[in-house]
């Protein structure tokens, strides 16, 4: 009769959150594998078992931040509404944030591990914000958009805006007035109908627009 795995996925996965949070919490100097391990209630054979090292865990923490996230951001399907799906891709981005928010640091803060050069960074995570900027620019074939905008600036601005109003929750930094769940969905909204609304290509910079002036000049 063969032996029952005791080293199992649910156990992996246990592993991994409980690793997220320590990392979250106090870095990557404060995991040791043995308390790791006391913490889950598991020995430590089995976690070398299952990632073979400190790094090797740390290496496992990455990719399940990263498949979590490309999974949630893949769930939003593209429709006939282009500026919609804009905005659905970043409600995506705060909904998978607020729910994993130490495999949400993992990926975006310093305050997590060391994140990989863009070399070794998978390449999902590189293109996680591809599907924005094939939104807008169905946008703009749509006549959603501007057709002279730069659909990258565009997408870059809704990434951002996500990313800032995210961040201001997980750090504990929201105004005091204002919860950002109460206008989370309403700035990007903003924001989408301030781009659709413009029908001007994206500026130079200041810098270059003043040497433009200068060589009319």
């Amino acid at each position: 009769m063969a032996k029952p795995k005791t080293h199992d996925e649910a156990l992996r996965l246990k592993l991994l959150h409980r690793a997220a949070a320590t990392v979250f919490d106090r870095g990557t100097a404060a995991l040791s594998l043995r308390q790791l391990a006391a913490d889950a209630k598991t020995s430590t054979t089995a976690v070398y078992s299952l990632f073979g090292s400190k790094a090797g865990l740390l290496s496992s923490l990455y990719q399940e931040a990263v498949r979590l996230f490309v999974e949630r951001l893949a769930g939003v399907r593209p429709t006939d509404d282009p500026a919609g799906d804009a905005i659905r891709i970043g409600l995506a981005y705060r909904e998978y944030a607020v729910a994993n928010p130490h495999l949400y640091a993992i990926l975006f803060s310093d305050r997590s591990i060391q994140c990989p050069s863009d070399a070794d960074r998978p390449r999902e995570v590189v293109e996680t914000y591809r599907p924005l900027v094939d939104a807008v620019r169905r946008g703009q074939v749509a006549g959603q958009f501007g057709p002279a905008s730069d659909a990258e600036v565009i997408a870059l601005s809704v990434w951002g805006t996500a990313h800032g109003l995210v961040s201001l929750v997980l750090s504990g930094n929201e105004p005091p007035e204002r919860a950002v769940a109460d206008c989370y969905e309403q700035a990007l909204r903003a924001l989408v109908r301030g781009w659709q609304n413009s029908e001007e290509p994206v500026a130079e910079s200041a810098g270059s627009g003043s040497r433009t002036a200068g060589a009319r000049e």
